[in-house]
């Protein structure tokens, strides 16, 4: 009989302890370890599997190669059919690439891949694996969608061995595993979903993308905080990390690109989810901009920089007189900790003094501003409402706010003002060192140094 032995592994760093113990040694975090059984049998040893009837990428295994003497000639790139998605991933599909798909339930991760596999197919061979879903529902939804169905090729199946074996036959260019967390390994003595039989799999198939040059996408579920599902080790084994996002009450979806070695980090691609599936979004500033036509107190516009990209968004503050001790400080699609901070540095250098009043930030489009670029146009809206003065329809903000009250220059600022001046703003708060030297042509710009100028130029 196969030996056994009883292992406890981290979900959140994937680290393997002999026993249970309440905290992590390696990442510190709490409550994270959970067992499962190691089996020695010979089927459990899959890590040096080769996959036959393929040459692989070219390079000999076990061969020590120069660094100058390795071939730098460029990986060819093919579209997936969907600009905003070659965006993200950084210019189109790499051969031998990793890709992983999260996103809460309902977000659109199946009809984006879904869309993209009904494209490809038409000039490539493809092949989606369904462990979730029956291939009747997914024909269903193909169908509602219009999609082309007639090259597609589908199977049912839930053991990565078996769909490496029928991958090996039918020698397609890019696969779909939806999902991961439904696949399972013969010789891992775990329920599917478990931290071994994620990592194992994904490894599994991720070698098989590497030697084959298969362009791999997977399907990953997200936990109740909106992380990835499953050890992080997974994310260092893919390629390439992409997170749908979006309300589900919400029309639109942004897929932002957390991780990719084939491009920038950070990008994002703008979808609207209509009857007929997932649509590209050519302008996003447009559908950020939908304000009323009346101006309102509190409400203001900012550039921030996505990517490679400019995006015009618009900040909307509120304050009110608090009728608690303890006035209420909320902020959607902004960092909470900073927002304190930037009422502080306001109070300070700015006079403006909030301790009594419970102020209420929203980012409009369920967009998540990350980009410190964004604190002087927070700190002009607070004003506003606090004032309850309308500011001028046509007015662009953005800068970062120093502690000491100083504002900082951000990067592409000329991009930024660009991109302004195309939806029609003519006037413009920003950092001094951020004013370009010719100017826009029809915009006037303010710059400034310090928080108390920027509040003598509204």
């Amino acid at each position: 009989m196969a030996k056994k032995k009883t292992a406890y592994v981290c979900n959140e760093c994937g680290a393997e302890h002999t026993k249970w113990q309440g905290q992590c040694t390696e990442c510190k975090e709490w409550n994270t370890l959970s067992e499962f059984v190691v089996s020695s049998s010979p089927k459990a040893a899959t890590r040096d599997v080769k996959f036959e009837g393929y040459a692989g990428n070219g390079e000999e295994a076990g061969k020590i190669h120069k660094l100058a003497e390795i071939n730098l000639a460029e990986v060819p790139r093919f579209s997936s059919g969907m600009q905003e998605f070659d965006r993200v991933l950084g210019g189109g599909l790499v051969p031998g690439s990793a890709i992983l798909i999260g996103g809460h339930p309902g977000a659109g991760k199946s009809t984006l891949l879904l869309q993209v596999m009904c494209y490809l197919a038409q000039s490539m061979s493809t092949l989606y694996i369904s462990g979730e879903e029956s291939l009747q529902q997914i024909a269903r939804r193909a169908q509602r969608l219009k999609l082309p169905m007639n090259n597609l090729q589908m199977l049912s199946e839930t053991n990565v061995e078996a769909i490496t074996r029928v991958a090996q036959k039918e020698q397609p260019k890019v696969i779909v595993i939806d999902s991961i967390q439904v696949m399972n390994m013969d010789g891992v003595e775990s329920a599917p979903g478990s931290v071994t039989q994620v990592r194992e799999c994904s490894a599994y198939l991720t070698r098989f993308a590497k030697q084959t040059n298969t362009v791999l996408f997977l399907v990953g579920h997200v936990t109740k905080d909106g992380n990835l599902a499953g050890p992080k080790v997974l994310e260092h084994i893919i390629d390439a990390s992409l997170m749908i996002e979006g309300e589900s009450d919400s029309r639109y979806r942004t897929l932002r690109g957390i991780k990719n070695r084939f491009g920038a980090v950070n990008e994002l691609g703008v979808f609207a989810m209509l009857d007929v599936g997932l649509k590209e979004v050519k302008n996003p500033s447009s559908i950020f901009l939908s304000r009323s036509e009346e101006p309102a107190a509190g409400s203001l516009v900012m550039v921030v920089w996505e990517g490679t990209r400019p995006l015009l968004v618009e900040v909307q503050s509120l304050v009110d007189e608090s009728s608690m001790n303890n006035p209420r400080r909320v902020a959607v699609g902004w960092d909470f900790n900073r927002l304190h901070m930037l009422l502080a540095v306001m109070h300070r250098h700015g006079g403006l003094h909030l301790g009594d009043q419970d102020v209420f930030i929203n980012i409009v489009g369920g967009v998540k501003i990350s980009e410190t670029a964004a604190d002087l146009a927070l700190l002009i809206a607070t004003l506003s409402s606090f004032r309850n003065q309308a500011l001028p329809r046509d007015l662009i903000v953005f800068g970062e706010v120093g502690l000491s009250g100083e504002i900082r220059p951000v990067p592409s600022g000329q991009e930024r003002l660009k991109e302004a001046a195309k939806h029609g703003f003519t006037r413009a708060i920003v950092p001094k060192a951020n004013i370009p030297k010719g100017g826009i042509k029809g915009m006037q710009i303010v710059g400034v140094e310090k928080i108390s100028q920027a509040l003598e130029a509204i």
